[in-house]
């Protein structure tokens, strides 16, 4: 089957964040992590019968919805998950905020790896926690992990949790099985507890293969907690659907107890028929959307090489969010964000966001038909190229 990934689907006024929170309608957002195109036609059908039937009473989450995703992760990942393992909630960022929560006291420390995905901050913040940043190093593009200075923050007795971003946003990065093993060791070491959000971990792209950190021994496997969605996968941000996979049992009994006390407990009925059509029949589109992500990665690069040289772009081993490095434009991070949206009327999002670590890099988001793609990228080559 073929899928027409260059169809333009008019989105503003349909009450999109991406592309109704500007007030400006001729905006372009390339910000926000979703993406433009429909969902596998599989998730369509499902829900389409799921309105048909015209009922939309309270959701009893069946035994398919749970084999789906331990399907999904036997069969993609080499992974496996038992049912009782499994606790639904309605996105990652609520999973997050309800693991900290039930894993920490006020004036815990939890530990993260700058850049990185902002929601991080507030979940840590919003549960009267410390925030400890392990920043990645940057060199040639890309980001590796600084493990002397992660097992010296580890080793405070006050640090409970690592948050890993796995694969990482905004760096891209797919982090290889041996440094997977080194995060295990310390954390292990110093009895701190890896929460892994695995939420991108179908966007991987060939050369690199994403490794759960809870397949990594069994140690790791009841030391961590591992967050995933399908929703940056098969575009159901707006569905709100989310797993959590914990394998220690006293840990899942107080996140779950979380997870009620803070009524993010049920999900919908079209998160149920949405997951379980994603993950058992939307294989084949996944394969066509990677391919096609992949292209629009070669076709930004080859822009950027031709008209903005100045400005290097991260290595993209994962995710369809782009980590470019301006500094050599010699502006903050805002000031380019804001010039391009003011001059350019091109919305994208700033590095420093993702902590001070970003500071000097913006996030593209290439998730769209090519045409607009191209359309972004001449914004930026009109303002800083050649």
């Amino acid at each position: 089957m073929t899928y027409d990934f260059n169809e333009i689907i008019p989105r503003r006024g349909s009450n999109s964040y991406k592309w109704d929170s500007a007030k400006e309608e001729d905006i372009l957002p390339m910000w926000v992590a979703d993406m433009d195109f429909r969902t596998a036609p599989p998730v369509i059908e499902a829900l389409e019968r799921r309105v048909q039937h015209g009922v939309f009473g309270y959701t009893k989450v069946p035994d398919t919805y749970f084999q789906a995703i331990i399907d999904w992760f036997d069969r993609k990942h080499q992974t496996f998950f038992k049912k009782e393992w499994i606790l639904f909630t309605t996105g990652v960022v609520p999973a997050l905020s309800a693991v900290i929560k039930a894993l920490t006291v006020p004036g815990d420390k939890v530990i993260v790896q700058e850049p990185v995905y902002n929601c991080f901050f507030s979940s840590i913040r919003n549960n009267q926690c410390e925030m400890v940043s392990n920043n990645l190093i940057y060199k040639e593009g890309t980001y590796c992990i600084n493990f002397a200075d992660l097992e010296a923050k580890a080793a405070d007795p006050k640090a409970k949790l690592l948050l890993l971003c796995s694969p990482h946003n905004p760096a891209g990065r797919v982090w290889t099985r041996t440094e997977l093993l080194q995060v295990g060791r310390i954390c292990l070491r110093n009895n701190v507890t890896v929460v892994s959000d695995e939420i991108h971990c179908d966007l991987v792209y060939p050369g690199h293969v994403h490794i759960p950190f809870a397949s990594l021994s069994k140690e790791c496997c009841y030391h961590s907690v591992t967050c995933t969605a399908p929703s940056k996968t098969f575009n159901l941000a707006g569905v709100q659907v989310a797993n959590i996979i914990v394998a220690d049992g006293e840990m899942r009994e107080r996140i779950d107890k979380t997870l009620n006390i803070n009524e993010v407990c049920e999900i919908n009925a079209f998160a149920v028929e949405a997951l379980i059509a994603a993950y058992n029949k939307g294989e084949e589109w996944l394969e066509a959307l990677k391919v096609y992500l992949w292209e629009n990665y070669t076709c930004l690069l080859d822009f950027f090489k031709q008209h903005l040289p100045q400005l290097k772009i991260g290595l993209l081993e994962a995710t369809y969010l782009v980590w470019v490095d301006c500094t050599a434009l010699g502006l903050s991070s805002a000031d380019v964000a804001r010039i391009l949206v003011d001059r350019e009327k091109l919305w994208i999002n700033e590095g420093p966001i993702y902590g001070t670590a970003g500071e000097g890099f913006i996030r593209l988001n290439i998730a769209c038909p090519r045409e607009l793609l191209l359309k972004g990228l001449e914004k930026i080559r009109h303002t800083f190229g050649k």
